[in-house]
């Protein structure tokens, strides 16, 4: 079992032609993901070739979807016109769409999460690495070749430490790794990953990673108190961020003691979480506990 994303998922890219959007397309064509086509609506008709294959490019989503059958997009899009490719993802009902674009205004993603509500579509990102499951399918941007097959759930604000706990770990494996993104707005929340990962009957323990800024882990621990009876480890980015600093990325905003690395660990570990300091210590608590399974 994996968590949204499978062997079974055909992926469109919005963005294809693009410079990333065709360099990160072969990329997951060489991971085993079933890319079924592109989205440009200034070059709908035409094809693109990638790591062997022949990929057909499509004017809309919606049209993508009915000729290919696709229902995850991954979009490669310009932050100007981030906003405007996800509206169209969701009107046309994509079950699942993951936004990569950085530096996506805020008020834009804003917009598009407020027009989600009640939408049937799952957004992952922006700003994120996007979700792997290892020796299935990969949509987005995270190395296939790190980690394979095994029972830890990831879940992580950030993209390098998902890269770094997944080698750290790849000797267990993952069902799937998620990167949420670490923007103060994201379509998918730590809470949503760790609900799936507790319904997944295949991931048997959760490494979470959050960073300084905002309360979302403080209400993830919330959650795992109430609802999670799965091991969770947590590792939390910025324990020497200085005070009052905006560090990396947008979400870490840091006011007063709410959204430091302390008080995230301190609200984490009285949820039963145990949390390393430092992204290996982490991984060798998820080791701990795995032996043990």
């Amino acid at each position: 079992m994996t968590i949204y994303l499978n062997k079974d998922s055909k992926i469109i890219v919005q963005g294809i032609t693009g410079g990333m959007g065709s360099k990160h397309t072969d990329l997951m064509l060489q991971s085993g993901a079933n890319i079924v086509g592109g989205v440009n609506a200034r070059k709908a008709g035409t094809t693109v070739e990638l790591n062997g294959e022949t990929l057909p490019v499509y004017g809309t989503v919606e049209e993508a979807m009915k000729e290919t059958g696709a229902n995850v997009s991954v979009a490669f899009v310009p932050p100007a016109f981030t906003k405007a490719a996800c509206i169209e993802a969701i009107d046309a009902e994509i079950p699942l769409l993951v936004v990569i674009t950085e530096g996506v205004p805020v008020q834009d993603t804003a917009e598009v999460f407020a027009y989600l509500n009640g939408k049937k579509t799952r957004m992952i990102g922006p700003n994120c690495p996007g979700i792997i499951s290892p020796g299935e399918s990969l949509a987005g941007i995270t190395p296939h070749t790190i980690a394979g097959k095994g029972p830890i759930g990831l879940v992580s604000k950030s993209g390098t430490l998902t890269y770094q706990m997944m080698y750290e770990l790849r000797d267990y494996g993952f069902t799937t790794a998620i990167g949420i993104g670490g923007d103060p707005i994201i379509g998918t929340t730590h809470i949503d990953a760790l609900e799936a990962f507790e319904n997944d009957p295949e991931t048997k323990a959760i490494v979470m990673i959050g960073e300084i800024g905002g309360d979302a882990e403080e209400r993830a621990a919330a959650y795992i108190k109430e609802h999670v009876t799965k091991p969770v480890v947590g590792y939390v980015a910025g324990f020497t961020a200085p005070e009052g600093k905006t560090m990396g990325h947008a979400g870490a905003i840091v006011s007063g003691s709410s959204g430091t690395a302390q008080a995230k660990k301190e609200a984490l570990e009285a949820a039963g979480v145990k949390v390393g300091k430092t992204p290996s210590e982490t991984a060798a608590l998820m080791r701990e506990i795995m032996q043990n399974i």
